[in-house]
């Protein structure tokens, strides 16, 4: 007779578990990147064969929302199936809701909708006040380092999204 499948259990976040200083963190952050490089390539790739999008104006805005959502649900799945990212296991990083335990996919989607401000309030500077592409680049730089600095001044050293909803990323000891 066969056994059943037993669904694994998530552990929680232990007291000896750490919290990881911020270089840590932009490592991985830099590590995810170059993953989300090939995700994006591949959503691209298959909403323009599935479109027949022959010139890249063409649904211009329908593929960004599409791109979005397919990084959404990339992060979604991870952070709530084991915390952690290929990025984040390299890096043993692990995401947890505040009280260490598992993250919801309600927590995990807010925070990545929060997590999108370490980029678009100066990108959204560039049309609206009709910047330059060094300009917009310099107040990107000056933005990403304040938001970063937010991880810094923290007393647990969560990232301003990280706090607003509710999770933590964590150092996997194991």
């Amino acid at each position: 007779m066969s056994q059943p499948l037993a669904t694994p259990t998530l552990p929680t976040a232990t007291p000896g578990d750490t919290t990881p200083t911020v270089r840590r963190r932009l490592a991985a952050l830099l590590y995810e990147a170059v993953i989300l490089f090939g995700v994006v390539f591949l959503a691209g790739y298959l909403f323009s064969t599935l479109t027949q999008q022959r010139n890249g104006l063409t649904h211009h805005n329908l593929l960004a929302g599409w791109i979005g959502l397919v990084v959404g649900v990339y992060f979604v799945w991870f952070w709530t199936h084991g915390g952690q990212t290929l990025p984040m296991k390299t890096w043993r990083l692990r995401l947890v809701a505040a009280d260490g335990g598992p993250v919801s996919v309600a927590r995990a989607i807010i925070r990545y909708v929060f997590a999108w401000f370490w980029f678009l309030p100066p990108l959204a500077a560039h049309p609206l006040f009709g910047l330059r592409v060094p300009q917009t680049l310099l107040i990107a730089g000056v933005w990403f380092l304040l938001w970063a600095a937010t991880g810094r001044f923290d007393p647990q050293r969560r990232f301003l999204h990280d706090r607003l909803a509710g999770t933590q990323v964590v150092v996997v000891l194991r």
